[in-house]
């Protein structure tokens, strides 16, 4: 079952990452002056502080840092505990993105490598991420 879900706008500085999961590759910002990569997206390079920035295309691939089990139902539709997490991601050391792990609760661990996948709702592609060993299902 899907839970309903509260969707982003899609503003100018933004948009670029709600919508990358329409070709299943995620977009982070990216400096091309320095190679820093940014999340969320800022106007300038925290790292050079250039403003040539562009979206581009990351692994997906990542590690959790972090993780929390709600238990408390917010929605008469939510049935089970979920999980958010901290995710690392692989391109670089201390470059995080805020999610959903789609695992049971019991089996999260600090450390679990993890892959996106994308959850379509309207014109949003959600970022999700699950267990590695389960991104080739």
């Amino acid at each position: 079952m899907t839970v309903p879900r509260k969707l982003p706008l899609l503003e100018a500085e933004t948009a670029f990452f709600w919508t990358s999961g329409e070709d299943a590759k995620l977009r982070i910002r990216h400096c091309r002056a320095c190679g820093h990569w940014q999340h969320p997206p800022l106007a300038r390079c925290p790292k050079c502080h250039g403003a040539d920035l562009a979206p581009e295309p990351v692994s997906g691939r990542g590690r959790v840092t972090s993780f929390t089990v709600n238990h408390q139902a917010w929605t008469s539709d939510e049935v089970q505990a979920f999980v958010f997490a901290v995710i690392e991601l692989a391109e670089q050391k201390e470059l995080y993105l805020f999610s959903n792990v789609l695992a049971a609760p019991e089996a999260m661990h600090i450390g679990m490598e993890v892959a996106v996948r994308f959850e379509r709702h309207e014109d949003v592609w959600l970022p999700l991420f699950v267990p590695v060993e389960a991104a080739h299902d």
